[in-house]
C-alpha cells in the first residue's frame, strides 16, 4: 500500500496583514549637513549689522573679542558700499584696522560683567571681591589697564568684563570724587581765565585743576579723559 505524503501550502499574508517595519530614510546625511551649515553661522540675537557700528560695540572675529574704536561708513560712486573701522583687540589692547561690507553681519561678543569691589592690593595684583557671590579674584595691571589702574581705590565699585572665563578688562564709575593731597596754592592775582595748575589726587595720579583748588579738597574726575569736572560734595 502507497503512502501519500500531503502537500501542505503556507499562505503568504496579504499587505494589508504584513507586520510593519520602519522604511529606511535617505535624508538623514543631508539634515545633518543643513544643521552643521546653520551652526556656522551665528545667531541673529547674537549678531550685529555693519551699519549699526558704533564706538564701544563689541563683536568676536575668530574667536577674540573686539571694541569698535572707530568707523567710517563709505559709498563710494561706483561698487558696493562698506564700513572701514579700528579695532581694540580687548585681549591684547592692539589695534587693527579692518574694513567690513555695507550690512554684513558680524558676531557679538559674548560679553559677561561681573559686580565686583576692590578690597586691597596683594603684591603686584589688585584684589577684587566678588558682590554676590563673595569669592575673591586677583587681577593684574595689565587686565586693569592704564587708565584704570591711576584711579584704582580701596572700596570702588567695579564691573569686571569677561570672555568666557578670561577677564579682558574692569569698567570703572565714569565720574570719581577723589581728594587732592598735593597742589601748589594758586599764584594770588593770577586771574587768567581758564588756568590751571597740576595736582596730585588720593591715587597718585596728576590732575590739572583751576588755581582755587586747595589741598584737602575733593574733586570730581572724569575717568575716560583724567580731566576735573568740578567741586564734589561726597
Amino acid at each position: 500500500m502507497a503512502f501519500v505524503t500531503p502537500s501542505v501550502s503556507i499562505a503568504r499574508p496579504r499587505a494589508h496583514q504584513r507586520p510593519w517595519r520602519p522604511r529606511r530614510t535617505l535624508f538623514i546625511a543631508p539634515c545633518i549637513r543643513h544643521r552643521a551649515r546653520l551652526q556656522r553661522a551665528p545667531p541673529l540675537s547674537m549678531a550685529i549689522s555693519s551699519n549699526d557700528f558704533r564706538p564701544g560695540v563689541t563683536i568676536e572675529l575668530d574667536g577674540v573679542p573686539y571694541k569698535v574704536v572707530e568707523f567710517l561708513h563709505v559709498k563710494p560712486g561706483k561698487g558696493a558700499a562698506f564700513v572701514r573701522t579700528k579695532l581694540k583687540n580687548m585681549t591684547t589692547g592692539n589695534n587693527i584696522d579692518k574694513t567690513f561690507k555695507a550690512g554684513e553681519m558680524v558676531e557679538k561678543a559674548n560679553m559677561e560683567k561681573v559686580a565686583m569691589q576692590h578690597t586691597y592690593v596683594d603684591g603686584d595684583y589688585y584684589v577684587f571681591m566678588n558682590l554676590e557671590t563673595f569669592d575673591e579674584e586677583r587681577l593684574s595691571p595689565h587686565q586693569l589697564g592704564d587708565n584704570v589702574v591711576k584711579f584704582m581705590m580701596e572700596g570702588l565699585d567695579v564691573q569686571v568684563l569677561k570672555h568666557g572665563d578670561n577677564v579682558i578688562g574692569v569698567e570703572i564709575p565714569k565720574t570719581i570724587p577723589f581728594e587732592v593731597v598735593r597742589t601748589d596754592p594758586g599764584v594770588k592775582g593770577n586771574t587768567v581765565q581758564g588756568a590751571t595748575k597740576p595736582a596730585v589726587i588720593e591715587t597718585g595720579a596728576e590732575i590739572m585743576v583751576p588755581l582755587f583748588i586747595k589741598e584737602g579738597e575733593r574733586i570730581n574726575v572724569n575717568t575716560e579723559d583724567g580731566k576735573y569736572v568740578g567741586r564734589s560734595n561726597e
